[in-house]
């Protein structure tokens, strides 16, 4: 089993999305950094851990937990064009992108904040929280996912 970080806007889609869909799952669509499909495509197999990250937001931090319900598989969005994720260069035949599915685990009662994360010494190699990372997925450590399970409690 593999951790994970994702990342999403809050006024985009929230932890309270995914609770509040009927089965609380979702697909994770839309990504469009090649490194971050990769991980997706490649990476990603069912069970895995996954804090849920809202950023772009007052208080950027991990806020929940899911689990990826569904490994890789191709983005359809990309396929439309009425889709704001949208790319001509990608097809059924041969897709650019992937998205996996997501399912809801638990809610934190208080987000552990960005700025938290960053001044625990513990969690300085996360990629998280060192300069220039921007991106949307990420791995987690099994050492950091316990230790920032344990600050969730």
């Amino acid at each position: 089993m593999k951790y994970w970080l994702m990342k999403t806007e809050p006024d985009v889609f929230s932890i309270d999305d995914l609770a509040s869909r009927p089965d609380q799952s979702e697909p994770w669509d839309g990504v469009r950094n090649y490194q971050a499909r990769n991980m997706m495509r490649d990476e990603m197999k069912p069970g895995d851990g996954i804090f849920f990250y809202h950023s772009n937001c007052d208080v950027p931090g991990i806020v929940g937990v899911a689990r990826v319900l569904r490994e890789g598989y191709p983005d359809h969005t990309s396929w439309n064009p009425e889709s704001k994720y949208y790319d001509p260069k990608s097809s059924p035949d041969n897709p650019r992108w992937f998205m996996v599915d997501v399912g809801f685990e638990r809610k934190f009662s208080e987000t552990i904040s960005l700025q938290c994360l960053r001044s625990l010494s513990e969690l300085s190699e996360m990629p998280l929280v060192r300069k220039g990372n921007r991106l949307s997925v990420m791995p987690v450590g099994e050492y950091e996912w316990n230790f920032i399970l344990g600050l969730a409690q």
